[in-house]
């Protein structure tokens, strides 16, 4: 069993059954302990692999989408890039390449990473060395702001709660009956005190019927909220892409990943990738709250479509081997498609109001 199981284990004994978005908090990111802390999760060898490790094709997109966000802008320079989250730095590096056509930006541009991971920390810095990092957003430098968060929000603590016969009750985590010191065990079990507001909920999740459960992220809501007001003061933009709903519901949507396979939330903190859908439609309320205007949320596919993507995939075969056109042709099912990533996956653009709409969204 893992020292993060063991000093979870004790922290329940010592105060009590933890709130879900606490054991989800330290399972991830403890600061020595915590999964993103240990390792890279990304690619074949880990856990999970994302859409810029599928296809350079991904980041280049993106890396224009700023650049015409941008321009319709006036071209404010300097601005600051930030990334949220970058994983290997594999969207940058891409993303970059495709801006050294555009005249003027790269000189413009100030880059900055926000991370927490000093493993991944470390694989930026080889890849993409001229970046600035932060471990908070507060202290990136004042102006204006350009934001990408691709699989982001999803990795930020949700709060649970149950609709029992009372009202709502939020979820917590509990030592299970044969837990021991040696190999805690741990459940989900609700605290049947119902909340004294509700407020925390959208309104179509406090309709839900008894039992149904229902996800809140504040961290997701206020992450949005900085940003938005920093957009909406200085200029910029952000893309926010992630798979999620478009729309607040109920439903349990808490999930582990390791070496690619589902596993038990609650089995194994700091080994396994534990993530949450992302709902969009609270992502939008928070940014509308905080003076900006929102664009979508539209599937992946549909983005990436509008984008270009298929004209960017010739391209590359044109100057490809044929069994190098063949895997093109994988990357770009894979991130467009349906039954793929292309429909589970949403993007949301956040503009100033009264901004040209962004690239990609029907306006």
């Amino acid at each position: 069993m893992t020292a993060l199981a063991q000093h979870i284990a004790r922290l329940i004994k010592e105060t009590g059954p933890m709130p879900v978005s606490h054991f989800m908090a330290l399972a991830l990111g403890h600061p020595k302990l915590g999964y993103y802390m240990t390792r890279d999760p990304l690619g074949a060898a880990g856990d999970f692999t994302t859409a810029p490790e599928i296809s350079q094709m991904f980041g280049e997109l993106v890396g224009l989408w700023i650049a015409e966000t941008w321009i319709a802008q006036g071209s404010p320079s300097p601005f600051v890039l930030a990334e949220f989250g970058p994983g290997r730095g594999t969207l940058m590096v891409d993303a970059l390449r495709a801006l050294r056509s555009v005249p003027g930006l790269l000189q413009a541009l100030d880059l900055h990473f926000v991370e927490t991971s000093p493993v991944l920390a470390a694989i930026q810095k080889q890849n993409v060395p001229n970046a600035t990092w932060h471990d908070r957003f507060d202290t990136l430098p004042e102006g204006p702001l350009y934001v990408i968060a691709n699989e982001f929000f999803d990795a930020l603590p949700i709060r649970q709660f149950v609709r029992m016969k009372q009202g709502w009750c939020e979820r917590y985590v509990m030592l299970a009956d044969d837990s021991t010191d040696e190999a805690p065990r741990f459940e989900a079990a609700i605290i049947p005190v119902p909340q004294a507001s509700n407020d925390i909920l959208a309104s179509a999740q406090r309709s839900g019927p008894i039992n149904s459960l229902a996800e809140v992220s504040p961290a997701s809501a206020a992450f949005t909220e900085d940003i938005s007001l920093r957009i909406a003061k200085h200029g910029g933009a952000a893309l926010f892409i992630d798979y999620g709903h478009t729309k607040s519901a109920v439903g349990d949507t808490l999930q582990a990943l390791r070496a690619h396979q589902f596993v038990d939330v609650f089995s194994t903190p700091g080994e396994a990738d534990i993530t949450a859908h992302v709902d969009f439609e609270a992502l939008t309320r928070a940014a509308k709250a905080a003076g900006v205007a929102a664009f979508g949320p539209i599937e992946q596919g549909t983005f990436l479509k509008a984008l270009g993507i298929a004209e960017r995939a010739e391209t590359l075969k044109a100057k490809a081997t044929p069994e190098q056109a063949r895997d093109i042709d994988v990357a770009l099912n894979r991130l467009t498609s349906r039954e793929e990533m292309g429909a589970l996956f949403k993007v949301l653009a956040l503009v100033p109001n009264g901004a040209p709409g962004p690239a990609g969204f029907e306006v």
